[in-house]
């Protein structure tokens, strides 16, 4: 049996750090110069995190937290690309001051420009509103047409927004975020992008020094495009528009790096059978390996203890451990009956799941790392005492 205590999620140090250094390459190969910014929405992992920035790799932070997040783990604010709506004046003041690569999502970032020093020039960037279906059509979900970040060029607010900071003599706007969530991650998707970026920036005579294309990459995966792939093509496309020698490239992959490195092993805690199937319980839950409740199936690898041909049944339903009746993950038909103490290890669970992981029921699991076949706790799992000692209990007596 493992030694390893379950539910557990399972860092592969090799995969983490292959991951890292072929986005790195590839970077260097199709462009100049070129920023890797790692999204820590993915994962936070501080572990994760700590290898990005040893690789010389960014944080790209969407929150005041992360932002301080980032700067704990060593993050120099210049080595910080920032994000999102949710930037507190402090620590957007903060970033804008110390040479962050700030991008402007909201219309109070506008306001509170004004209360930089006014004897001193800043730069900053601003994030476009990418609407797939008016851009690329065939790589928007049915349910997300839209995108609810950025500025819209299409409806005046793009316009709107540059002018506003156009008027302020010590502000120039240096860049522009074009990063989009799209169905297919396809290459196509990507050039639609680049050449709307292009056009805009085209289209209003900026002067910019980046160029910010966001993340949503595959990582390395079979039958899937390559970091190679995705970032000739960007260069080709945004060559149209900018002098690339001078031009910096900023990409912010999150699952590309962490989809494939972390696993999620659980044990079977229970088998009864109800009306002609198996009803198999195991001790973790789909909100580890599914917190958004899309998925339809999984990589998985099941580890037998017991296995014997007579024990083959038609149909077993692997549920998580809640009491949630929708706790339900996969069906398996014509195999081994899962017995207590057997397990399964789901593979390629990185992304989002840690980051989304709730406090139910059960408080969040143990983290090791393997390296070298050796395996290392480097996070254990919460105990009530733990979430308990959050609260000023005094407070409440």
């Amino acid at each position: 049996m493992y030694s390893l205590t379950t539910p557990a999620y399972i860092l592969k140090h090799d995969i983490l750090e292959n991951s890292i250094n072929s986005l790195i390459k590839s970077l260097d190969r199709n462009f100049k110069k070129n920023i890797f910014s790692y999204s820590l929405k993915t994962n936070s992992l501080p572990y994760i995190l700590k290898k990005v920035k040893d690789a010389g790799g960014y944080a790209e932070v969407v929150s005041s937290d992360e932002y301080d997040l980032a700067k704990l783990i060593g993050f120099s604010v210049d080595r910080i690309v920032y994000n999102g709506p949710l930037k507190s004046k402090d620590s957007f003041i903060e970033a804008v001051s110390g040479g962050a690569i700030v991008n402007i999502e909201t219309y109070r970032e506008i306001e509170w420009l004004s209360s930089l020093p006014k004897n001193k020039k800043y730069q900053v960037g601003i994030r476009v509103n990418i609407d797939l279906k008016e851009i690329s059509p065939l790589d928007s979900k049915a349910d997300e047409d839209y995108s609810r970040f950025g500025f819209s060029y299409e409806n005046g607010e793009l316009e709107k927004a540059l002018s506003k900071i156009n008027k302020l003599s010590n502000i120039k706007i240096d860049g522009l975020h074009a990063h989009r969530t799209t169905l297919t991650r396809s290459i196509a998707c990507y050039e639609n992008i680049c050449h709307f970026i292009g056009e805009i920036s085209n289209k209003f005579d900026l002067d910019l020094s980046y160029v910010d294309v966001g993340g949503g990459y595959y990582g390395i995966m079979d039958s899937k495009p390559t970091f190679d792939e995705y970032f000739s093509s960007i260069s080709n496309s945004l060559s149209k528009y900018f002098d690339l020698d001078n031009t910096l490239i900023i990409v912010e992959p999150g699952n590309a790096i962490v989809a494939s490195c972390l696993d999620f092993e659980v044990s079977i805690i229970d088998v009864k059978k109800n009306r002609d199937f198996y009803v198999v319980t195991t001790d973790g839950s789909r909100n580890d390996i599914d917190p958004f409740f899309k998925k339809c199936n999984y990589f998985y690898e099941l580890k037998y203890y017991n296995k014997k041909k007579s024990d083959i049944v038609n149909l077993q339903k692997i549920c998580g451990g809640t009491c949630l009746e929708y706790d339900k993950l996969f069906s398996i038909e014509n195999n081994c009956l899962l017995s207590i103490g057997d397990r399964i290890i789901f593979k390629s669970v990185g992304a989002y799941t840690m980051a989304l992981s709730p406090l139910f029921i059960r408080f969040f699991p143990k983290v090791y790392l393997v390296k070298d076949n050796q395996y290392t706790l480097i996070r254990n799992s919460w105990s009530a005492k733990d979430f308990y000692n959050i609260y000023d209990t005094k407070s409440s007596s």
